[in-house]
């Protein structure tokens, strides 16, 4: 039997109530806007009619359909206004007593028939249910913010909710032009549940000092795809909302990555709780604004650690593709490169490779033929690493095992000239063990390129306890030159970008162990809720199962933490030579090619 929504009450208008208010008028449902505030109420139908007039300047609507969605919302400080809606949105603070309080009067107000939609995204929805007159009406409707331009809907149900209630919802989500999916009652649900141990994680980096914010943001944001930086994402979603859910999820799972940073209690007790106070992470303009304005935590302009070491000719140790896309990405910039393979036929085969994708460049009109001639002239091919002896900068991209690259840069140490700065571009392994290896620790640095180089923007420079200011300032500088964006971090396991991905994919890995959601339903939760370029899965799967469980086990070792134990799944995938895309099968098949 279908359950008719026309008129839909919103209780609690503050960012996201109003984000849902205004999807719904703009689908023509009438909406019934409550708030015990008064100013809240007056500012609900503000934003509204600033949302709407931005679409109608956008070309998303025209100004009579904006003039039809305002006139369709209708604005109260008294819950008796919800009495004659089929369905309630509660988006009120995230407190069972506020809440249940919301929900024990609506039960004297609306008809048995109401469904009852709670919003949060960190309490149980089965306790709410439980404690309600009519427990079969209650459920999860758990939007995104921005709600109105996020499309993941996530559709809670407990044990108790009826089925009907359960359809009509989700044919409710799919008319608003969302994509539903159906989760159980756990903290945190799906999305969340992964977001909110990597929002903690970055946090908690932040207080320890391993990175600055600008540098943890930056880093998410180009080395993963991502619309916005961890620490940025807490302030808009509310320091103190962000504390609330982790609290939630760590009592249900008593999993320390889930265990909040004590930075978010000291900011939220300090009334510190992002965007909506004016000030987080980040300094803003004025609360409610996300304009970032400099503050004591502004770092100051320039490279790190002062002048460099002056670099006109850049060797790189290796042949596969990292060593080629590094190679190449030093030459479009105008650097003289020596690309030093184990023997001649190898380095030839490197630059082979930098010829065809630099064709590839040339049809695609990204630059010109003279450019691409140019570029490979920069490059010399060489099957020894003697051929490095000249160079300012050696960069080593051989295959990421501690023994070779050890034997690597104790040869480089004896072949290259004193002063030149070497690198090296691992993404698990510590860098003071290559360091050690030679005479000079303080010149090796790590400069963790990401793949495709020439493609991605991030670099990682990675200081040892032993490197200098000198050296840091270099690699700064050049990749600064190449057009990368620099971030600075310490020797530990991960670095920046690795230490925060992994755990949330091996945390994805769980959820489908657990049989909580499927893969589906997770990769479309992070793409849709979270607006993740790929979901966990579909990652796992380019990255390659073997990589990924070798970084785990990295980052296992480090941390002692029993949380980043590798999920047993991926460990099973390995052994039975499931490894992803390359073999054609892990998570998902693939057509072989």
């Amino acid at each position: 039997m279908d359950i008719p929504l026309s008129t839909i009450a919103v209780v609690g208008l503050g960012t996201m109530g109003t984000g849902i208010a205004e999807i719904l008028t703009r689908a023509g449902h009438e909406v019934i806007g409550i708030d015990i505030s008064d100013a809240a109420a007056v500012r609900a139908a503000g934003a509204l009619d600033a949302s709407t007039a931005r679409a109608v300047e956008r070309g998303r609507i025209s100004e009579e359909e904006r003039r039809t969605a305002l006139a369709r919302f209708r604005t109260f400080s008294d819950l008796r206004a919800a009495a004659d809606a089929e369905l309630v949105i509660e988006v009120v603070p995230e407190s069972y007593e506020t809440k249940q309080r919301v929900f024990r009067a609506l039960d004297t107000i609306v008809s048995p028939t109401t469904i009852l939609a709670t919003g949060t995204n960190a309490l149980s929805v089965t306790r709410l249910a439980a404690d309600s007159a009519h427990p079969e009406r209650v459920l999860g409707l758990h939007f995104f913010n921005p709600a109105p331009a996020m499309k993941l809907v996530e559709v809670v149900s407990s044990v108790l909710t009826s089925p009907q209630a359960v359809a009509a919802v989700t044919a409710l989500a799919r008319e608003l032009g969302k994509e539903p999916v159906a989760v159980g009652d756990r903290p945190g649900f799906v999305a969340d549940g992964l977001l909110f141990g990597y929002l903690n994680q970055a946090a908690a980096m932040f207080e320890a000092k391993y990175a600055s914010r600008e540098d943890i943001d930056a880093a998410m944001r180009l080395g993963c795809g991502l619309p916005m930086g961890p620490l940025a994402l807490l302030d808009l979603i509310g320091v103190d909302t962000a504390r609330t859910v982790l609290e939630a999820m760590y009592a249900a799972s008593h999993d320390r990555l889930h265990a909040p940073a004590p930075v978010l209690g000291q900011l939220s007790d300090a009334g510190l709780t992002g965007r909506k106070s004016g000030r987080g992470f980040y300094t803003y303009e004025a609360p409610g604004s996300g304009t970032v304005v400099p503050d004591a935590l502004t770092p100051a302009a320039g490279p790190e650690g002062g002048a460099g070491r002056p670099v006109h000719a850049v060797g790189v140790a290796g042949s596969g593709t990292m060593a080629s896309g590094i190679a190449e990405v030093f030459a479009k910039a105008g650097y003289d490169v020596v690309l030093a393979a184990r023997t001649p036929e190898k380095a030839a085969g490197a630059v082979s490779r930098i010829a065809k994708s630099l064709a590839r460049s040339v049809d695609k009109g990204r630059m010109t033929a003279e450019a691409r001639a140019e570029t490979l002239a920069r490059i010399t091919p060489a099957g020894s690493l003697d051929a490095l002896s000249e160079v300012d900068l050696a960069v080593e991209a051989v295959a990421e095992d501690l023994e070779v690259k050890q034997r690597l840069f104790a040869t480089l140490d004896k072949v290259c000239r004193p002063g030149a700065v070497l690198a090296t571009t691992t993404s698990s392994l510590p860098v003071i063990a290559c360091a050690r290896a030679t005479s000079r620790p303080r010149d090796v640095v790590g400069m963790h390129f990401f793949n495709p180089a020439p493609a991605m923007k991030l670099v990682e420079v990675v200081r040892t306890v032993l490197t200098s200011d000198e050296a840091v300032a270099t690699v700064h500088a050049v990749s600064t030159a190449v057009r990368k964006h620099p971030v600075n971090c310490g020797d530990r396991a991960g670095f920046i970008v690795n230490a925060l991905l992994f755990p949330y994919l091996n945390n994805a890995i769980k959820m489908v162990e657990q049989h909580y959601a499927t893969l589906d339903d997770i990769d479309a939760a992070m793409r849709l809720g979270g607006g993740y370029p790929m979901g966990p899965f579909e990652l796992l799967d380019v990255v390659g199962l073997d990589v990924s469980l070798a970084i785990e086990r990295v980052l296992h070792r480090a941390f002692r933490d029993p949380g980043l134990a590798p999920a047993p799944l991926l460990e099973h995938l390995v052994a039975a030579g499931c490894l992803g895309r390359k073999t054609g099968r892990g998570f998902r098949e693939y057509a072989r090619r």
